[in-house]
């Protein structure tokens, strides 16, 4: 018989030799405890791990009253009394009490307790009387050692019982990639699985050709596949004197060539010259008192100068790369939000500085400072992340950069096919006064977040922080007597990393590395980030002239009807494509 199906018949009684064998093996491992007790101590079983408990906890609480003393009176941590070193004798001693005999006392008395039945691995824990839909029993041979029997091996087998149980629900999607450790069967048994469910094809929707083992516990959970994007190029961007060709990953017609125009523009007239004001990443917390007093307290305290460097140091130790800069309070009542803001060195920075905060509440909920403080949330919105705020478009948020370029007079002409005029009072019309006709919140611009998405896309950056990341204020002018255009853009909230997240997949990672920022840069921390956030800026320069120049000339509509509305059959020419190439 298959020894992954189970007999249909109902299951004969032990016999009582068997029972027997059960009974004698369970007095073994209860005198086998008793021995192992009265090892560490001459006591009781109950009352031996009482007492190690509360000296394990007790050395725990001594500890940390003493190490939040030497924070708070810069006392140095590895300077240790005779007491504290007592305690740290005391804390390794009975951790490993607890570890060596407490602790695996409760495992094997979970794993090991005597049951009738057949007992199955179901969602991380255990379930009597497996249902015959998961064809999971063991062969009768292997019943006595079914307790050192590995639960991988009591999942089905193949892949179609695999799918048969995830369409039952006996075994959780999500669960996949744990249960079988192949990321990539995980996703084609939850692929198919969907398309029982639903009904309904992925056929469109590739599967093969990708790493999925790379965005394990990282950038995406249960995958069924992944979407092609096509990514073209723009450029040579000549910026502060290096050239970047940029790549943009979008199913928009016509923004790759627009920004290429854009770059051969700046190109033509010299280049394009950025400034980095500002790089900190923010995180806000809103905490709460019981009074208005308490919490106005909390604020005079963390703006004060002499708190900084210990609040600083408290907050540093959550990453080598973490430094705050600052900590701003605003009350609301008797709540307080706090405004973090520190460098994240490469990373775009969010869960650094999210940890750091974590550090700094919990030493200011110490009995000596805040006991009294509620933690509401580790994020109270004033950071702001992933939506439209003034605070970001003052004060800004990750990387604040300036660029600007003066383009020739006749490059305006003759590559952006308009005059420096027209682009001077479009831009005052459209950009200034049409925006603040419509409210806009940081959207002085004619199209930011095309160029800004479209990056991000391909560089592997969050897309969603694409809302305050477009921010930006694009302004022209008339110089060198009104012969040149003189353009900037200011941009106040790039959000940027080369380290983390989507920049560790393979076809993000070779972008970045075309950009000459993959990575780290270990010489000076931060500044592969920065070169991007820079690129960004410039490439935004180089879409926003190319569109105010298409605009000013009444193209926009003809080179978006040729270029973005393609009447060929796709189809046909697919199948022509695939057949040439079969061929």
């Amino acid at each position: 018989m298959d020894p992954r199906r189970r007999s249909t018949k109902k299951p004969l009684a032990p016999p009582l030799s068997n029972l027997h064998r059960h009974s004698a093996a369970g007095h073994r491992q209860e005198d086998d405890s008793q021995r192992r007790a009265s090892d560490a101590l001459p006591l009781p079983l109950q009352l031996t791990n009482a007492l190690f408990l509360v000296l394990f906890f007790s050395a725990v609480y001594f500890l940390l009253r003493r190490w939040s003393d030497k924070i708070r009176t810069q006392t140095p941590l590895h300077v240790l009394t005779f007491s504290e070193i007592l305690a740290l004798l005391a804390f390794l001693a009975s951790f490993v009490y607890l570890l060596g005999f407490f602790g695996i006392q409760f495992v094997q008395s979970f794993l090991l307790r005597p049951d009738d039945d057949e007992i199955v691995a179901v969602d991380g824990g255990f379930a009597a009387a497996c249902p015959q839909s998961l064809n999971c029993a063991i062969p009768a041979a292997a019943t006595p050692d079914l307790a050192a029997a590995p639960i991988e091996l009591l999942l089905p087998q193949n892949d179609e019982e695999l799918v048969q149980s995830v369409v039952s629900g006996a075994v959780p999607s999500y669960s996949l990639e744990s249960k079988l450790g192949d990321c990539k069967r995980a996703a084609a048994i939850r692929r198919e699985a969907l398309q029982r469910i639903t009904g309904r094809s992925l056929s469109g929707l590739p599967l093969e050709g990708f790493d999925y083992d790379s965005i394990l516990g990282q950038c995406c959970e249960m995958p069924v596949g992944y979407v092609q994007i096509p990514v073209g190029i723009a450029g040579p961007l000549l910026l502060d004197g290096t050239e970047y060709s940029v790549p943009m990953a979008t199913t928009e017609g016509c923004l790759v060539a627009s920004t290429n125009r854009g770059c051969k523009a700046i190109h033509l007239s010299g280049g394009a010259t950025s400034v980095l004001l500002r790089d900190g990443m923010t995180r806000a917390p809103v905490v709460r008192f019981p009074n208005i007093a308490r919490a106005a307290q909390l604020k005079f305290y963390l703006e004060d100068p002499r708190n900084f460097d210990t609040v600083s140091m408290v907050f540093n130790r959550s990453s080598r790369f973490a430094r705050l800069q600052s900590a701003n309070c605003t009350l609301s009542g008797r709540s307080v939000y706090i405004r973090f803001c520190c460098s994240t060195g490469d990373a775009m920075g969010m869960n650094m500085v999210s940890k750091g905060v974590q550090n700094v509440l919990d030493f200011l909920q110490d009995a000596d400072f805040f006991p009294d403080m509620e933690v509401v949330a580790i994020s109270g919105n004033l950071c702001a992340d992933k939506k439209p705020a003034a605070v970001n478009w003052i004060h800004g948020r990750g990387k604040s950069v300036v660029c600007e370029a003066v383009i020739r007079g006749d490059v305006v002409n003759k590559v952006l096919k308009t005059s420096v005029q027209s682009l001077v009072e479009l831009n005052k019309d459209k950009n200034l006064v049409g925006s603040a006709m419509a409210g806009a919140l940081g959207g002085f611009n004619a199209h930011a977040s095309n160029i800004v998405s479209a990056v991000y896309l391909a560089t592997g950056q969050d897309p969603a922080q694409n809302v305050e990341s477009s921010h930006c204020i694009t302004l022209m002018e008339s110089t060198n007597e009104g012969r040149d255009l003189h353009v900037s853009v200011t941009m106040p909230c790039i959000e940027v990393g080369t380290v983390g997240g989507g920049t560790q997949l393979a076809s993000q990672a070779a972008c970045l590395n075309l950009l000459g920022v993959k990575g780290a840069c270990y010489e000076a921390p931060g500044a592969n980030a920065r070169r991007l956030a820079t690129v960004v800026a410039g490439s935004v320069l180089a879409g926003e002239l190319s569109l105010m120049s298409a605009l000013a000339a009444g193209q926009l509509v003809k080179s978006h009807m040729k270029y973005n509305r393609s009447s060929k059959d796709v189809t046909t020419h697919n199948a022509a494509a695939a057949a040439a190439a079969s061929s």
